[in-house]
């Protein structure tokens, strides 16, 4: 009899019936090289999910259909020019087929709330999404923007730009305070991100957790983290560092790292704007195959929002970030800074880098002549950290059979690219939002001595999203 009534009030309550469908036409003109640099694709994703909330506990299950058309089947040069451009991982991902669609689960999960009584904790059962920094959202708006747009994602992501994404199969817990957050996580990452098989997961295995403390203050508003990471990839797959093939191409042992870091993030409210900064910072330890690990990684930022100019509301950005490489390729110890599984595309908005073995000095202006409209303007000076390791890309593992970063050689070379870019963001109303985004790259020594015939390169797409 309680069974039935539990049922009945289960089935009383409201399914929660949501969905997206987000559409980009992707224009590519990549660094000059022996096949296709110019080419132009569409990537679509259709997200519909049901749910249902109750007092103790919800569930969520999600589908996914990404759909690929146009992709170049001419886009890929012998090294070390390889892949030129995304349109070619895409190709090579979905068995160099031009046209690509799927359905998988995205998510789906049960939350447990009140657990031992306390609504302050949660546990997430299942297949889900985490981005590492995302434990809480300050209620300052600047501390906010900066969570999202300069904290969030740097080692962990769902790769939500990529036309496929990635979630995680296993278990979230949370612990939520007035002012503090903790966090755990351990799970398997799933495939997906280039591939439209999202279905299954990885060989790869990551424990997360984190400390998050707001500080309030009359005019300043501060928030702190510290985390740690321990990360294992024990696919059969070559690895992509520095080493000469001889040395590299036998070692198939599992990578194994542990991760240490936070971040700090204070605005400030004075007569003359506000004013931010940013500091992040991690180091990492373990074995990479049969080699030591050792790097890190750091990020200084600082912002001002001038009061002037009051219909465009200016915000004025600055920063640096540095990511160890490895000097040496032949001493048995591994430098170079390991990204882990994150969203790659937030920090290197034309994605022909990413942050390991970097050196990114960059200026930013955002306006924002409208609550629904923001346009930002961005110019990188990018290096390599270490002339005698590689040129890396990628966003981490997403199918068993390839690493999920390649590498360039430098050539003894260190200077990358200067980019400069532009995007603009319109909600035009809270159902749908137009992208757009444009940036160009003129190539360095590093490219130039890759791409003799063209060192410069140019990226756009325009983008719909619709929520329903």
């Amino acid at each position: 009899m309680l069974m039935a009534v539990a049922v009945c009030a289960a089935a009383a309550q409201p399914l929660e019936i949501q969905g997206s469908l987000r559409s980009r036409l992707e224009v590519w003109d990549w660094f000059e090289g022996a096949g296709n640099s110019t080419y132009a694709f569409s990537g679509n994703l259709l997200r519909l999910g049901i749910g249902q909330q109750r007092a103790a506990w919800d569930w969520q299950v999600e589908l996914a259909a990404p759909l690929l058309l146009g992709l170049p089947d001419d886009a890929l040069a012998p090294a070390p020019q390889l892949q030129l451009g995304l349109g070619a991982n895409y190709f090579a991902a979905n068995n160099n087929e031009r046209n690509a669609i799927n359905l998988f689960p995205k998510q789906a999960f049960v939350r447990l709330k009140q657990l031992g009584g306390s609504p302050r904790q949660s546990l997430r059962l299942g297949r889900f999404e985490f981005l590492d920094g995302a434990e809480v959202t300050p209620v300052d708006p600047t501390l906010a923007a900066l969570k999202r747009d300069r904290i969030q994602q740097r080692l962990i992501g769902n790769f939500g730009w990529s036309h496929v994404g990635r979630s995680f199969d296993g278990a979230h817990y949370s612990w939520n305070g007035a002012r503090t957050n903790v966090t755990a996580m351990g799970a398997l990452a799933t495939r997906g991100v280039f591939r439209v098989n999202g279905w299954g997961n990885l060989d790869t295995a990551l424990g997360y957790a984190a400390l998050t403390r707001q500080v309030p203050g009359k005019t300043s508003q501060l928030e702190w983290r510290l985390f740690g990471i321990y990360y294992q990839d024990w696919r059969d797959v070559v690895k992509t560092d520095n080493r000469p093939a001889v040395l590299r191409l036998p070692d198939l042992d599992s990578i194994r790292l542990g991760t240490i870091g936070g971040h700090a993030i204070l605005a400030t409210r004075t007569q003359a704007g506000t004013v931010d900064a940013l500091l992040w910072g991690a180091l990492q330890t373990g074995a990479w195959g049969n080699l030591d690990h050792g790097a890190g990684a750091l990020a200084v930022e600082a912002g001002w929002q001038p009061p002037v100019l009051p219909s465009i509301r200016p915000w004025l950005r600055a920063g640096f970030w540095h990511g160890s490489g490895d000097g040496n390729p032949l001493d048995g110890d591994h430098g170079t800074f390991f990204q882990i599984l994150p969203t790659p595309r937030v920090y290197a908005r034309f994605p022909f880098y990413n942050l390991m073995n970097i050196q990114d000095l960059f200026g930013q202006v955002m306006l924002r002549p409208h609550t629904a409209v923001t346009i930002r303007a961005e110019a990188h000076a990018l290096r390599l950290a270490e002339r005698n390791d590689l040129w890396y890309l990628g966003g981490g593992a997403f199918e068993p059979r390839s690493f999920g970063y390649i590498g360039r050689p430098g050539f003894g070379r260190r200077g990358l690219a200067a980019l400069y870019d532009v995007s603009a963001d319109w909600r035009v109303s809270p159902a749908l939002t137009l992208h757009a985004y444009f940036g160009h790259a003129r190539g360095g020594g590093v490219v130039e001595a890759i791409y003799p015939e063209g060192s410069d390169g140019s990226f756009g797409y325009l983008e719909l999203l619709y929520r329903f």
